[in-house]
């Protein structure tokens, strides 16, 4: 999506032109912005303003039944817009299409509307016909499913029988929407668990399956969208074996070429829709940096301020601790200006029971809500009218995602605002006073591997146990051209694969050392069906995996042979782990849930957990029973989790030597502890205290890539040893960043670790490692392209016209250390260092 034309208002000196920059104060040209901050240590860094648009519509479609349109405008849909008209119309006549206008521009109506009107149709006909159209609607996250099925409902068009299948579905609403369903909204994993390995149950659907809809479809990259792509690849086929050819409507408002990225996903051609023809309000965008108080602070004086005027604000902010504290402390704020609407203010995050989620939707509809602070699962697509302004606390890790927050606001006709809050992150403080980088050009690429080995291996077993592998599906699970397989690059030795021995047991946190957290947090390994076949050959992977005894050939086909679910051992998102269960003490009542990784952290023996404004502490963590045990308590302080990462090499796989450096793949052990927690106070951040913790350990086996460089080297090169933490963490933050160039991923499924020393290699190392267990087969192609890789590395550092570093060069939106320390001359020299001599 190509950001709107945007005149930015800054307040830092620029050349003319640049950015469409007009040389002015924010705080002077819109006092009201700057009267939202009245009082508070804040400086308005700039002011963009995104224009209006009018609203272009179309007569509805001749082939939309009357009743559709009846129903429809009845809700006040009285007639679609363009872009809504060229994606229903495509799809309708066989064209798989991908629709990628803006936030709130009906993309929903525009993928749903052929499917409701071909169900529409059979209704009329009588309910005789041998397939009865259906619909499979497949979103990201439940909270947008669960909107989608509200919006259904309210449409009322006759015929349609929409449920959810999802985690939380009750066995009589699974049982309900198999026998009566022909609209079946649920999300890729059920596909993955439930649908397609029971297939069978769900005949109706696969006959009659007319449209396949793939909502914000921008959410499926690297691993999770390689994924994905296998699971739909399997849909395909087991729609072929029932006699269907659904046509794939895909709709995303942030998403870089589009065409590709359909075809990535479905595995088939599709069509563009863009040309947004939506009416849009206007919108001011502000940048704030706080000069005083934290971001947290001055984002609930905002939210408080802008529901005592009346108007519905929805906060971002990145962590679920976060969206208590500031939903607590907009509360408190108004208490003393409106105490009317205290209760109109509330947080919504992952980890709260169904019951409390769909509850806080509806008041969010509804309107008795005015003030949310939420975390990303309210990023996507749910319908909330009439929001007048967004608050963003912090730069939330892609351009995509912010655009997405933003497209939140502006849902009527009256002037909306968006408010960027800069954290106290050198990220964070480079991009408020530099409001352009985020205005100028469009969102990340779409990046995926859909011939992923270590991804499609495991899918193809779980695709033969379904249905036998025939011929016709070696062309199903061919990759594209660009696929990789491992292959030694001239001058590396390659040890032998015996099984890897025990990674050593963890030592204390490496002096120097950084880290940046890559893809999910640590689970255990959960399945390793990975073969070295290439996959652009789908039938060698076939016959790889035969040969391995996983699958046996017949006449008839590739079978499963085991007795195990293949199915059951891949993990989708790659959050690995379970739930635990937050109980409240003495009451028994079931508070919420956590996952094992985020438990370990926040959930330890004396932590602070906030649920809905009321704190308790944890008394003790359980970890075979799965309960943590919790009292309510009035405190006024958070706690911190003090963590120390770790990572040893368990196995060198192969090895180059060069002059002055070594390059390395192979097997390592990434460990993380919680060693002790910090008590600071709400709000302020004041240090309070420190207490000890009983270690326990997290540990992912994975695959690496790292380089060594001899201090000799380092010391001619004139870099001096106080330089090194920085240096190789900037070399470490844009190696990562340049990776899926050459290993086709996204930088959120790797995570890296830098250090001045390394016990294992005695020597400055810098590793990127999968982010997942066992590897993804992303380390081992940086490994084969590690020349051209940090050679374009080097050359994206230096050429950045930055000073000492910036988000395009050496920051990290994910970085463990705060960006600190970071040494973008350090890097360069490192890298000369890393890339000379043969």
């Amino acid at each position: 999506m190509k950001v709107p034309a945007a005149v930015v208002r800054s307040a830092k000196e620029s050349e003319p032109g640049e950015s469409g920059a007009v040389l002015t104060a924010g705080e002077r040209d819109h006092p009201d912005v700057a009267a939202l901050f009245a009082g508070r240590s804040v400086h308005v860094t700039g002011v963009a303003t995104l224009a209006p648009r009018a609203e272009r519509a179309e007569p509805w479609p001749s082939w939309v039944p009357a009743s559709v349109v009846n129903a429809l405008q009845a809700t006040g849909i009285h007639q679609p817009w363009r872009h809504q008209v060229e994606t229903a119309d495509l799809a309708y006549r066989g064209q798989h299409v991908i629709v990628t206008t803006g936030t709130a521009s009906g993309k929903s109506l525009a993928c749903l509307l052929p499917g409701l009107a071909a169900i529409a149709a059979a209704e009329a006909q009588g309910r005789g016909q041998r397939r009865t159209p259906t619909v499979l609607y497949l979103s990201p996250t439940k909270a947008l499913a669960a909107d989608q099925l509200t919006r259904i409902r309210a449409w009322a068009v006759p015929g349609v029988c929409a449920a959810i299948y999802d985690g939380d579905s009750s066995p009589a609403d699974r049982s309900w929407a198999r026998r009566y369903a022909n609209v079946v909204l649920t999300n890729p994993d059920m596909v993955h668990y439930g649908l397609l390995p029971g297939h069978r149950r769900w005949t109706s659907l696969w006959r009659g399956l007319r449209y396949v809809v793939v909502d914000e479809c921008h959410c499926y990259r690297g691993i999770f969208g390689a994924q994905v792509a296998a699971v739909l690849r399997r849909l395909r086929r087991i729609c072929r074996h029932y006699g269907a050819d659904p046509v794939f409507v895909c709709a995303s408002a942030t998403v870089a070429e589009p065409d590709r990225a359909a075809r990535l996903l479905t595995g088939v051609p599709a069509r563009v829709v863009h040309g947004d023809a939506a009416p849009r309000a206007p919108l001011r965008f502000a940048f704030v940096e706080p000069t005083g108080g934290s971001a947290v602070a001055e984002a609930a004086y905002a939210v408080a301020q802008l529901v005592a005027r009346g108007q519905r604000v929805i906060a971002y902010i990145n962590s679920r601790r976060g969206t208590e504290i500031l939903a607590a402390a907009a509360r408190r704020h108004l208490e003393t200006i409106r105490p009317s609407a205290v209760h109109a203010v509330a947080a919504y995050r992952g980890g709260y029971l169904p019951d409390e989620r769909r509850r806080l939707e509806a008041e969010l509809r509804s309107g008795r809500l005015r003030g949310l602070a939420a975390t990303s699962a309210l990023e996507l697509g749910v319908d909330v009218a009439g929001v007048d302004a967004v608050v963003l606390v912090g730069f939330p890790g892609t351009r995509a995602s912010l655009w997405q927050q933003v497209g939140r606001a502006g849902r009527r006709n009256s002037p909306a605002l968006a408010v960027f809050i800069a954290r106290d992150d050198p990220l964070d403080r480079y991009l408020v006073r530099r409001p352009e980088t985020l205005l100028d050009g469009g969102v990340e690429a779409f990046v995926f591997d859909p011939g992923n080995r270590y991804v499609l291996a495991p899918q193809v077993c779980a695709a033969a146990a379904e249905l036998p592998l025939t011929s016709e599906d070696v062309e199903v699970f061919s990759a594209p051209p660009g696929g990789a397989v491992f292959s030694a690059p001239p001058g590396t030795s390659v040890s032998s694969r015996g099984s890897a021995p025990h990674a050593p047991p963890p030592g204390p946190a490496i002096p120097g050392t950084s880290v940046s957290a890559g893809g999910p947090a640590i689970p255990s390994a959960s399945v390793s069906a990975a073969g070295s076949a290439p996959t652009d050959d789908a039938a060698a992977l076939f016959d790889d995996l035969t040969r391995r005894g996983l699958l046996r050939r017949r006449r008839d086909g590739w079978h499963w042979v085991r007795r195990e679910s293949p199915t059951a051992s891949i993990d989708l998102r790659g959050a690995g782990g379970g739930t635990v269960d937050i109980v409240e003490l003495p009451t028994g009542q079931l508070l919420g849930t956590a996952t094992d990784v985020h438990a370990d952290v926040t959930l330890h023996p004396g932590a602070v957990y906030v649920h809905q404004g009321q704190s308790f502490l944890v008394e003790s963590y359980d970890a075979e029973a799965r309960a943590v045990l919790v009292r309510a308590a009035d405190v006024d302080y958070v706690t911190i989790a003090e963590e120390v990462t770790d990572i040893r090499v368990v196995e060198t796989v192969a090895t180059t030597m060069r002059d002055t450096a070594t390059v390395c793949f192979g097997q390592v052990a990434v460990l993380r502890q919680v060693v002790g927690f910090a008590r600071k106070r709400l709000l302020t951040g004041e240090f309070l205290d420190r207490f000890p913790l009983e270690p326990r350990t997290q540990r992912l086996a994975t695959k690496a890539v790292w380089w060594t460089v001899e201090e000799d080297a380092l010391r001619r090169a004139a870099l001096t040893p106080e330089r090194y933490p920085g240096a190789a963490h900037a070399a470490e933050h844009s190696a990562i960043g340049l990776l899926p160039l050459f290993a086709t991923c996204d930088r959120w499924d790797i995570g890296g670790v830098s250090t001045a020393w390394h016990p294992d290699t005695g020597r400055l190392t810098v590793f990127v490692y999968d982010g997942y267990p066992g590897g993804a087969g992303i380390a081992e192609r940086g490994y084969t392209a590690y020349r051209q890789w940090l050679h374009a590395t080097r050359d994206a550092i230096a050429r950045c016209a930055c000073d000492h570093g910036c988000p395009s060069c050496i920051q990290s939106p994910k970085c463990g250390n705060g960006n600190e320390p970071l040494d973008k001359a350090g890097a360069i020299e490192l890298l000369d260092v890393v890339l000379a001599g043969g």
